[in-house]
């Protein structure tokens, strides 16, 4: 079975999803094609590499991952296919994979250079149809990824702010918001292991404070400011039963500060 998966940000009601769709089946009509999520807001690539390393590894080995956030489509920005761990991916050059590439060392990375396996007219403005889409289906055929081009050294990256850890204080920040508006920060949960999580620890964003680490939301009564770490490994912010980022006013990139006393 041959699964790919789309990642945009065409948005629900957009008929591009549908054309990327339309290719890879008149390729490979027994494609197996999974939707991640069309709601990435425009052109931003951050949201683009978080859904990319919360979600891909989550699939069969060999899924192929196709990831259309790319605010220079038709410049000379590359378009490239990469082996990471047991998945694949076709993104635009821009970022897409830094957060998967900061954890793991790609195995392969490839530059799309080779046009005998796009569509026969490429347009200026959606390589996402015309490039990726036909691509991710011979792939998925078992086209052989060295003939789509030549190998790259490396890739873009995001400038991606370092947690900073000592032995009273990790300095990390809201990484995303999800959307329940639950704060996701870039503090994972094996940074917080072997220090203590209860009422000896405080969590502080913007002007926002609290004390412990609790299971779930649950835990707490409804309207409180909890800290949580969330299925995706990483410590979460919440009010439980509202939207935090809407009734706070936090944003991604504002700091996050978890201390002990």
């Amino acid at each position: 079975m041959s699964i790919i998966t789309l990642t945009t940000d065409f948005g629900a009601g957009s008929p591009y999803a549908a054309a990327m769709k339309g290719v890879i089946l008149s390729i490979n009509p027994a494609a197996t094609i999974v939707d991640i999520t069309h709601e990435i807001p425009a052109q931003n690539v951050r949201k683009g590499a978080v859904v990319l390393d919360d979600v891909a590894e989550r699939f069969p080995d060999d899924t192929i991952h196709i990831a259309v956030i790319d605010p220079g489509v038709g410049t000379d920005r590359a378009i490239l296919y990469a082996r990471i761990g047991t998945q694949q991916y076709i993104v635009p050059d821009n970022g897409l994979l830094s957060r998967l590439t900061d954890r793991t060392k790609p195995q392969k990375l490839i530059r799309l250079d080779n046009p005998e396996h796009w569509l026969p007219e490429v347009s200026n403005t959606f390589h996402g149809r015309d490039i990726m889409a036909p691509v991710a289906a011979r792939l998925s055929l078992g086209l052989e990824p060295e003939r789509l081009g030549k190998p790259l050294e490396a890739i873009e990256m995001l400038d991606l702010p370092e947690v900073q850890l000592t032995a009273s204080r990790i300095d990390g920040m809201v990484l995303d918001i999800d959307s329940f508006g639950n704060l996701v920060t870039n503090i994972t949960a094996d940074m917080l292991a072997g220090r203590p999580t209860d009422s000896r620890v405080c969590i502080i964003c913007s002007i926002y404070e609290t004390w412990g680490v609790y299971r779930t939301y649950g835990n707490q009564p409804g309207d409180t400011f909890v800290a949580i770490v969330g299925s995706g490994g990483r410590l979460e912010l919440a009010v439980v039963g509202d939207n935090a980022a809407e009734r706070l006013g936090i944003q991604v990139g504002m700091p996050v500060v978890v201390s002990w006393e």
